[in-house]
Order: C-alpha cells, then sequence, then structure tokens
C-alpha cells in the first residue's frame, strides 16, 4: 500500500464521485493513467450481492439503496472491479497475508461492533447463493441475552462489542440495586459503558469487568464448536475484539470447545487472533482486487 485518502460517507452519487476523484488523485501523483489500474477492489458492509455489485442498503450507509458500485467504476475505469462484504474481504486478507497464510479451510470473525463471518473453504473464498454466506452472528445461542442482529441471545448479541456493553449495562445496574458500587461506572454512566471500558477494567482485575467477558468468551466457545463441527477448518482467526482482549477469553472459549466441539475436528484446528489489526481493512480491499 503506498497511498491513503479517507472522506466522509454522504449520499451515494456525491460519495462516488469524491471516490473517483480521490482516485484521479492518486494516479496522478505517481505519474500513472487509468490503463496502469490491473483491477479494483471494495469492501463494504452488507448486505450487498457481490455476483450483481450492487450494494444493498447497509444499516450504516442509509440511502444507499440498490448502488450500481461495481458498473460505476468499471465504466469510468474500464478495468475488473470486484465487490465484498467487509467480513470476506478481511478474511480474504488474513488469509493471504495475515494469520490465515498456508491453510485450506479458514474461518474469519470479525468480533467488532458486530459479528461478522467469512469463509475460505477447500482454498477460495465461499459468499453462499447470493452473498449471504457466512452470517454467523445470526445464529442464536440463547433463549434469551443481549440483542445482536435483531435476535436476542444470537451469537452477535454475545460476541460483539454492542453486545457486550449490553450485558454489562444490565449487570452493573443489577449492582446498584443491590447497593454496591462499581469502580469503573457511576450510576449516571450506565448507558454510556463500551466494550473498551469494561475490557480496561478487566485487565486492571476488576471481578466484574471480567466476569462480563468471561460470559462472552463463554458464548464464543459454543459458536465456535458450531464452527468447528459444521466446516472442519484449519484455523479460525478472530479480529478486533478478540485480539485485543485474548488474555481475557482465551481460557474460557478453549474450556468449552474441549467440552463441546467433536473432538476429531478440534484437534487439527487453531485458533489464533487476527494480526492485520489497524491496517485489515486496508488489506481486505487490495485481496479483493486480486480475488480472480
Amino acid at each position: 500500500m503506498v497511498a491513503k485518502e479517507k472522506i466522509k460517507t454522504g449520499k451515494p452519487q456525491e460519495t462516488l464521485q469524491q471516490l473517483k476523484e480521490l482516485i484521479d488523485k492518486i494516479l496522478a501523483a505517481y505519474n500513472l493513467v487509468a490503463s496502469d489500474i490491473s483491477s479494483m477492489g471494495i469492501s463494504c458492509g452488507g448486505p450487498l450481492d457481490s455476483h450483481k455489485g450492487v450494494i444493498l442498503s447497509p444499516p450504516n450507509l442509509p440511502g444507499w439503496d440498490e448502488i450500481a458500485i461495481v458498473d460505476f467504476f468499471e465504466g469510468h475505469y474500464h478495468v475488473p472491479v470486484y465487490l465484498q462484504n467487509d467480513a470476506n474481504a478481511c478474511a480474504l486478507a488474513e488469509w493471504r497475508m495475515g494469520a490465515g497464510r498456508g491453510t485450506q479451510n479458514m474461518v474469519f470473525l470479525t468480533f467488532g461492533t458486530g459479528l461478522g463471518a467469512g469463509l475460505i473453504l477447500n482454498g477460495q473464498l465461499y459468499a453462499g447463493t447470493n452473498s449471504n454466506a457466512g452470517e454467523l452472528g445470526h445464529i442464536r445461542l440463547g433463549d434469551y441475552g443481549p440483542v445482536g442482529y435483531g435476535k436476542s441471545g444470537s451469537f452477535e448479541g454475545f460476541c460483539s462489542g454492542g453486545g457486550i456493553a449490553q450485558l454489562a449495562r444490565l449487570m452493573v445496574m443489577e449492582k446498584f440495586q443491590l447497593g454496591e458500587t462499581v469502580n469503573w461506572c457511576k450510576r449516571d454512566q450506565i448507558n454510556e459503558i463500551t466494550a473498551q471500558q469494561v475490557a480496561e477494567a478487566a485487565f486492571q482485575g476488576d471481578e466484574l469487568a471480567q466476569k462480563i467477558y468471561q460470559i462472552s468468551a463463554t458464548y464464543l466457545g459454543k459458536g465456535l464448536a458450531i464452527v468447528i463441527d459444521l466446516l472442519n477448518p484449519d484455523m479460525i482467526v478472530i479480529g478486533s475484539i478478540y485480539t485485543r482482549a485474548n488474555q481475557l477469553m482465551e481460557k474460557y472459549v478453549r474450556e468449552v470447545l474441549e467440552k463441546e466441539a467433536l473432538s476429531q475436528a478440534y484437534a487439527v484446528c487453531q485458533i489464533k487472533p487476527a494480526v492485520l489489526e489497524e491496517n485489515i481493512g486496508d488489506y481486505a480491499a487490495l485481496s479483493v482486487a486480486t480475488i480472480k
């Protein structure tokens, strides 16, 4: 990667035009022209249709309804343009340049704001019939629990930044109702709790914060057991929160996996934190550009 630009996302056509202008600016800075581009990659939050190259109303992109982003860039630059959801794109990046190098069957879990997944099966990205494969966050792991992906007790509910914050708010409120105090949160700050705040308290030895991460880790183990039994991967790579809070979670994840996962499949599956860290989004788009 030799250059990077950032813009705020706005209305679709205005944003696409801004992106085109930035691409032209980068080309000019390196004395390049459009014919020097071999392909382009786009990583975007879903839902989307990677086969048609269309963005389909992602919740974090209001107004981006049926946007033919691939046609836009192919029309301007006359090169192949590829689109993948961000979880698939990050899976490609970790597989080609990160923790998953050398594997044939790898699952990548985002474990950030939400819980998305990308599947590398038999040495290829598997996106499914209409680009919806790997939506592991939608699996319900409990009848009750934090809400994620529109579903109470879902994998995303227990294993995401938003879900951990929900769980923390509930458990902190319970402490206050019992007349107890919480060192890292005041009563009027409950609605402002974040997963990062809980992790910081847990690393400092706070028992409540550690318990919150233990619960998340336990459900992460349950979800991973399903993945291992179903797909028999060589490796599962987990990003974002798990990468930063691995010391708080790994022990409990392993305890659950030893009980729940099929032993023969678990024996051949490595579980690793992602290694591309804050640059993964950049490598993800580059990986999509070389998808074919």
